[in-house]
């Protein structure tokens, strides 16, 4: 007879179907990232929910994550992330250190959670390693390595480091003694800019029990304590860097300081932009896998943008992959494998895939370079285009398998691969969520890997068949992967050309990759045979400066082939440009004895395979201009068809466009209008600035000044109503096209330019929060939520209507604006001065320590003003943008000085606002100089950020434009 005492045991229900309501048929790894999305309060809220929904809360790695997107500056853990967190969140210490017993729930089990949690508590003292397979060499000469080794294969070198001092130096014990108050850089897991102090970091490191830890990761770290610089030194086979050739400023990060514990390290990668690496242990041990270019791991998906070439790989961390991936794979298909020991160094050449996984606490010392073996490949990831790319890291994996055979016919002419259709390349080999079915997977990856080995080769002539040859490095958009911005590129094959003539034939065909260098060469030929100028010498081939537009300078002549935004902008550009010189003239300014004489201009075309030229003044609309039926504006500027008129229709009609791509108008890859000006003689202010005395630098402020009163006093054409009745005329394609819905809200009731400026900055303010995060760091991500509400939701308000006798009037000045005077675009000439002026001595003047001759001491003053490809009518102020932030590096005393000499009115005072420092935002010059930053197109604000660093931890925008532009509020003018 049963017993009816006995307990009974019934089956514990799983909870999901009454605590998860919807959420409960999603997988739990894809409710961990949805949460991953939520503020730490709304966490906190839905932990209250149901048992589930609390055991999802509070999963430290969630907490992690939310904890790193809100930190910004030093970091202090607080001994787990939660606590951590709800400390940034400035709670009251009592709800902090509040902290009962975590609750316990029966019933419910977690696969993908267990095994997260299995990988923060697991150590990897009984994992098993054998040596690995990657080859150790001592006593390796350069030319040993240069034929073994670089470009070709990994190799652990020994005995490099012996002499070092951080040998001895570089343990935690040491280092925590010395630079414990020193803060250093984590790897980036956030929005901010993350760092801690070092005796902090030991303390995180003691106490946390991270799936994949927290790592000093610090490109800074020379900055931060200098007296690590001076414990190694680079070894002999990698000093050879061709980016030495860029100032300290200017060359991207290049060294970093690397500090994990164990489980910490480097998730699979290529090294940026294909450059080599080497990297030295100073204690620990670290296990690497390797694989060559092209050849994806197992676990890995790459992303290639198809309209900017950005790369962005999706991989689990490395202590994830190897403890879930790699036991995967059949023996020809595991990586190359070595484990790193104190006191050695590893070579990653170009393009290699490479994990590492911290198996104790390490400290280590890496840096990439660029040298005669990888520079090819360096200049081929800098490239405009997308296809390239995908195949330099994924092979011919970058195409769909079934496509592979269709894919690979050449263009015979261009020897590039024919177009594909997809937005964004994806290269599914293997999702890190769907490893849970293991089976298949590895067969497939064998498939992948023999497709590999059979059809791809890392060989630069390989590899650059795959260009696009119609995208242009000028009018491409530029990937915000690449280490440098396109500028600093052109700088730095600038200066390698001149400053390495031994290796050119290597430089030009980096060149030629990179900048379509032999195109524009062949374009530069045809234009001064045309005009009978000499062709250039061999100093001479490379474009030169850091502008937007193939400049060449010639021993008299500069030739500038403009093709910044494509044909439609640089059309425009050169036609206001020439209606702007023809106004120097009529007026007899005397800015024009400070701008280049134009000698002449014209139009490039290519015509059934042949370059042809076109004469053109800007005053008629050219014959093959006059076939391009997409130029929309052509024929509104009057005398001038292209001019400013019909410049200023064009920008409205593309403010906030989104993806707007230069490149987009068709004919604009052969069409290219050109300007040949006198050279001028002198430096740029750029060369010049560290040299330069106080007083020199405040009388080109001052000169600067009066300048800019030439500039905005000259006459500029009426606009009249009849534009803006000519845009309203479009409004029915407008709205079609889903361009301007709120653009006729409104009856006009200022001037006609006014009412297109305004509108313009309106639509800019469409997508301004999507394109402030896009450029991101440094930029804090708190101001750039809060920017909506910054920025007027009425743009007509910063013009500052008002009625004076029964008259609509403005009291802001309109005039033109130069838009563009940066510090290469002022020549200074030397000047004698008195020898009781204490002026610097200046380098590579034909004087010694500033003298000349005759003892007579030199300074420098503004001889030229160049570059008016962006000339524009609208507001003063912006032309205070670009000198304030550029020449004068935020210098707030040099603005002064030249708003005393410039002397014009920035607004009119109103009996409504009185003076410009009156409480209304709108009577603040400095609002609308923010105004115009926040919605300029290039990106001032990331320039501030990077000057003002104490500013990424500010609290509102106001503070923001206080400290950047606080000094125009104290300027009057004249009424």
């Amino acid at each position: 007879m049963e017993n009816s005492n006995q307990p009974h045991r019934f089956p514990l229900k799983d909870p999901r179907a009454d605590t998860l309501g919807n959420f409960k048929s999603l997988p739990d790894e894809l409710i961990c990232t949805i949460f991953d999305f939520l503020t730490p309060r709304d966490v906190a809220r839905l932990a209250c929910v149901s048992s589930v929904m609390y055991i999802f809360c509070n999963e430290e790695p969630l907490w992690m994550s939310l904890c790193l997107k809100k930190a910004n500056g030093p970091l202090q853990y607080k001994g787990s992330w939660k606590k951590t967190t709800l400390y940034l969140e400035n709670l009251p210490n009592e709800y902090v250190e509040y902290c009962r017993k975590p609750l316990q729930f029966d019933g419910f089990s977690s696969l993908f959670l267990y095994r997260r949690l299995y990988r923060c508590h697991t150590t990897l003292d009984g994992f098993c390693f054998d040596d690995g397979n990657v080859e150790r060499r001592n006593d390796l000469s350069a030319e040993q390595f240069h034929h073994e080794f670089d470009g070709n294969k990994p190799v652990l070198l020994t005995g490099l480091a012996d002499t070092w001092p951080a040998r001895d130096t570089w343990t935690i014990d040491k280092l925590q003694l010395k630079y414990g108050d020193t803060e250093f850089r984590i790897s980036q897991r956030g929005p901010g800019k993350v760092s801690i102090k070092f005796k902090d970091y030991v303390s995180y490191m003691k106490q946390q029990h991270d799936e994949d830890p927290l790592y000093i990761f610090d490109d800074k770290f020379g900055e931060a304590a200098p007296g690590l610089l001076k414990d190694y030194s680079v070894p002999q086979l990698f000093r050879e860097d061709f980016f030495d050739v860029l100032d300290r400023d200017s060359r991207p990060p290049f060294r970093w300081l690397i500090i994990g514990p164990e489980r910490s390290g480097a998730s699979w990668h290529v090294d940026p932009t294909l450059t080599s690496a080497w990297n030295t242990l100073l204690c620990g041990r670290k296990r690497w896998a390797l694989y060559p270019p092209g050849r994806v791991p197992l676990g890995v998906t790459v992303h290639v943008n198809e309209e900017d070439g950005d790369v962005n790989i999706d991989t689990p961390s490395s202590l994830q992959w190897w403890l879930d991936f790699y036991p995967l794979l059949a023996d020809e298909d595991k990586p190359i494998e070595c484990t790193q020991l104190p006191g050695e160094t590893i070579f990653v050449p170009s393009g290699w895939w490479h994990c590492i996984l911290n198996l104790e606490t390490t400290v280590a010392v890496t840096q990439n370079f660029v040298n005669s073996k990888n520079f090819e490949f360096v200049c081929l990831d800098m490239a405009p285009g997308y296809r390239h790319k995908g195949v330099c890291r994924a092979g011919l994996l970058a195409f769909d398998e079934d496509n592979i055979e269709k894919n690979m016919c050449f263009d015979n002419e261009n020897l590039s691969y024919s177009d594909l259709s997809r937005k964004e390349k994806r290269l599914r080999i293997l999702r890190s969520e769907d490893s849970e079915n293991h089976k298949g997977i590895a067969n497939g990856a064998s498939k992948s890997y023999n497709l590999w080995e059979q059809d791809f080769s890392y060989d630069i002539n390989f590899l650059a068949m795959f260009l696009d040859r119609e995208k242009d490095h000028y009018t491409s958009p530029w990937s915000s992967g690449n280490c440098i911005g396109p500028r600093e590129m052109r700088e730095w094959l600038s200066k390698l050309w001149v400053g390495k003539p031994g290796m050119r034939e290597l430089i030009w065909k980096g060149a030629c990759i990179a900048l379509n260098a032999d195109k524009w060469l062949e374009c530069l030929g045809k234009i001064c045979s045309f005009h009978n100028l000499p062709f250039p010498n061999e100093d001479e081939k490379l474009p030169v400066g850091t502008g937007s537009n193939p400049v060449y300078v010639m021993d008299e002549y500069v030739v500038k082939i403009i093709v910044e935004g494509g044909l439609e902008s640089s059309i425009y550009g050169l036609g206001t440009e020439l209606e702007f010189y023809s106004t120097l003239c009529e007026v007899n300014s005397p800015l024009k004895n400070l701008i280049p004489n134009a000698l002449a201009t014209g139009i490039l075309h290519l015509e059934n395979g042949s370059f042809k030229i076109e004469s053109w003044d800007g005053k008629e609309v050219p014959d093959v201009i006059d076939k391009c039926h997409f130029i929309s504006e052509k024929g509104t500027g009057g005398i001038f068809p292209f001019g400013i008129r019909s410049k200023k229709l064009f920008e409205y009609r593309n403010a906030g466009s989104p993806e707007h791509g230069p490149d987009s108008s068709a004919g604009s890859t052969s069409i290219w209008p050109y300007l040949i000006t006198k050279r001028c003689r002198g430096k740029i202010f750029a060369e010049l600035r560290d040299a330069l005395s106080w007083e020199d630098v405040l009388n080109l402020a001052s000169f600067l000044g009066e300048q800019l009163r030439n500039l905005h006093t000259l006459p500029y054409p009426s606009f009249g109503n009849s534009i803006v009745s000519d845009v309203e005329k479009k409004r029915e394609l407008s709205f079609a096209n889903g361009m301007d819905v709120d653009f006729f809200f409104y009856e006009s009731d200022i001037p006609a330019e006014w009412e297109i400026f305004a509108r313009t900055l309106s639509r800019k303010k469409k997508d301004v929060s999507s394109r402030l995060n896009k450029w991101g760091d440094p930029i804090p991500k708190m101001l750039i939520d809060k920017v909506d509400g910054y920025l007027p939701d009425d743009f007509r308000k910063l013009v500052s209507v008002y009625e004076e006798n029964g008259m609509k009037r403005v009291c802001k000045p309109w005039s033109w604006i130069h838009s563009d005077i940066m510090d290469d675009n002022i020549y200074m000439e030397p000047c004698s001065a008195s020898c009781t002026n204490e002026i610097a001595a200046l380098a590579n003047n034909g004087s010694v320590n500033g003298h000349n001759n005759d003892g007579e001491r030199k300074s420098w003053r503004l001889n030229y003003i160049i570059d008016f490809s962006n000339l524009s009518l609208g507001d003063p102020i912006y032309d205070l943008i670009p000198i304030h932030l550029d020449i004068f590096r935020g210098d707030s005393s040099l603005l002064k000085q030249l708003l005393q000499s410039y002397r014009l009115p920035l607004m009119r005072k109103t009996p409504e606002h009185g003076a410009v420092t009156g409480c209304d935002k709108f009577g603040r010059l400095s609002y609308h100089a923010m105004c115009y930053c926040i919605l300029h197109d290039e990106n001032i604000l990331g320039a501030i950020f990077s000057m003002w660093k104490e500013l990424r931890t500010a609290e509102s925008w106001e503070e923001v434009e206080q400290t950047v532009w606080g000094e125009l509020n104290n300027y009057q003018g004249l009424s």
